[in-house]
């Protein structure tokens, strides 16, 4: 069987005018600025004008810890968008914006696949409405400003040993991870070193996807942290007089962007925070509007459910005041073969054949990993659904391994062959979405925000990953009493670590125990409204592999894009 690439499904695809789209939603004319004939910014103005509707049914898309491939949470949000339209409840999905990083290097786009994908493609991973060029001209303005002050006489009298904010940009670069600036004559600015993150983690990211508001943004960006003084005072956007003009730059890119599935389901695009430092969500407001538009909004959180999904649950939520009525852990059987350690695989490269073989016992021996990542979904009182993505090389005893343990560890369970099947593959998932989000909410956040930093680290560390403690180096445990006496005590803690392990060591697979969680730094990101320590060796500023798809990526006679996967 031969399948068609994702480029030509999503140039296949009948694609509705967007202002139709909208209509499904009872979005009317006046509220959308077309971007084109597909794709549409959805004004603020929209949640207030349909306050007064019923609240949807909020569902999160999550997954096992996942292998350096992804197990398909896009393409599987889509689907289930899709299949619940096909059962007739009004869908909406909201997933982040791609970053082009990733999209030039290894990984690939991420407008989901096959039958399920936001459509049109190009447009989706290229650019969009240009949001994440607000959010990098945004960053970079307050570092100019930062410099400026500096080079300007430093009246707050800010310590160049504390600087704190970098530079970004929407390329995997990692000659820019450490640089020094200012070099050349006295007119060149202040020599100090520096570096460059990728967009997507930036700070402004993330502001952006939490912000409730044109005002909410503003203030969260006033209080961004750029750096101290030598007596460790925070100093400020707003100190630096930057807020403001950063807030213009992003007035636009605060609105949500709509598009639609390759079944005209309606899709809410917006901001893409980094899924390692950040909460790795897409933004508060879509969510909001879309609550006020469908029966039911779909939503996806970035990697496994110790990471997107507990970020969802007790940052996202914290700041929307949504509460979810389901989850939908996404399962595949490589994934739980992987977990077994028996194989070893590798982004960019083609799967083990012996991968391929039909082996229950292999995925039974991954099994730990699944039954984990269902119970950090319960932890938070909600309701788990386990889909697994099927995949064309999987065989049918190895779904009846996957149903089982999830049944014993008490989550419905489904087989989705969306990829292939569109809506109508998942319409499995989707009835047990229904039965599940049927069920009384018992949302529940894992800390309260009076307890101190510490305990909100540890519980995370020890409930949800399953660490037996926590560890801390002097740095960190300084930068925690800064912390805690700048004022920052209250807010939910974003532990950074690898996405690859329920760990912080990425190759310590399934459900390890018997470990400590290394905190080696702990940052405030006071705007976003967060404290994110950092564990282990993480990266902010992704490389370029040995054949990244930027190679492939090209324009044909007819002024099209080939090669975008």
């Amino acid at each position: 069987m031969t399948i068609p690439s994702d480029l030509d499904i999503s140039r296949a695809t009948s694609l509705r005018p967007i202002e139709e789209v909208a209509g499904r939603l009872g979005l009317g004319p006046h509220l959308l600025e077309p971007c084109g004939r597909h794709v549409a910014k959805v004004s603020l103005e929209a949640a207030e004008e349909l306050a007064d509707r019923p609240r949807a049914k909020y569902v999160l898309v999550s997954a096992v810890t996942p292998t350096p491939l992804g197990e398909g949470k896009t393409t599987t949000t889509v689907g289930l968008g899709q299949a619940l339209d096909l059962l007739g409840h009004r869908s909406a999905v909201a997933i982040r914006q791609p970053s082009m990083g990733p999209t030039f290097g290894i990984k690939g786009g991420a407008a989901g696949g096959g039958y399920s994908q936001v459509v049109p493609m190009e447009a989706l991973n290229l650019h969009l409405t240009g949001d994440g060029h607000a959010v990098t001209s945004a960053h970079n303005l307050l570092a100019a400003m930062l410099d400026n002050h500096l080079h300007q006489g430093n009246e707050l009298g800010i310590d160049p040993q504390r600087i704190t904010w970098g530079r970004v940009l929407d390329v995997n670069d990692r000659e820019l991870r450490s640089i020094v600036t200012g070099l050349g004559g006295r007119g060149d600015g202040t020599p100090r070193q520096a570096g460059f993150d990728i967009t997507a983690a930036s700070e402004v990211m993330a502001v952006l996807a939490l912000a409730t508001s044109l005002r909410d943004l503003r203030r969260r960006l006033g209080r961004i942290v750029v750096g101290g003084t030598r007596d460790g005072t925070p100093v400020t956007a707003e100190q630096l007089r930057a807020a403001g003009a950063m807030a213009v730059l992003l007035r636009e890119a605060i609105k949500p962007n709509l598009l639609q599935t390759t079944e005209n389901t309606p899709v809410f695009v917006h901001a893409g925070p980094f899924g390692n430092i950040a909460h790795g969500n897409s933004s508060v407001v879509a969510d909001q509007i879309a609550a006020r538009c469908a029966d039911y909004v779909v939503t996806e959180a970035g990697f496994g459910a110790d990471m997107g999904a507990e970020r969802f649950f007790n940052i996202k939520c914290r700041a929307s005041g949504l509460r979810p009525d389901a989850a939908v852990l996404v399962a595949t059987v490589r994934a739980l073969k992987a977990h077994s350690g028996r194989y070893r695989i590798v982004a960019g490269r083609p799967l083990p054949p012996e991968l391929l073989a039909e082996n229950p016992g292999d995925v039974l021996a991954g099994a730990d990993n699944l039954r984990k990542q269902i119970e950090n979904i319960r932890l938070h009182g909600v309701s788990p659904v386990v889909a697994v993505n099927a995949f064309p090389t999987d065989h049918p005893s190895e779904h009846a391994v996957i149903r089982e343990v999830a049944e014993a560890a008490g989550a419905r369970v489904a087989v989705s062959g969306h990829y292939l099947g569109g809506g109508e593959g998942a319409k499995e998932l989707a009835e047990a979405v229904v039965e599940a989000a049927a069920e009384p909410s018992a949302f529940r956040s894992l800390y309260p925000d009076s307890a101190d930093l510490r305990t909100k680290i540890e519980t995370v560390a020890r409930r949800v990953y399953g660490a037996d403690g926590v560890s801390y180096t002097p740095a960190a445990a300084r930068s925690l009493r800064e912390c805690e006496a700048n004022g920052f005590g209250s807010l939910p803690v974003c532990i950074a670590k690898t996405h690859l392990s329920l760990s912080s060591d990425p190759s310590l697979l399934g459900a390890p125990t018997g470990w400590t969680l290394p905190v080696r730094e702990v940052r405030a990101s006071a705007g976003a409204g967060f404290v994110y320590p950092i564990c282990g060796d993480v990266r902010t500023m992704p490389g370029l592999g040995s054949s990244p798809a930027a190679e492939r990526i090209d324009i044909d006679e007819r002024g099209e894009v080939v090669g975008l996967s």
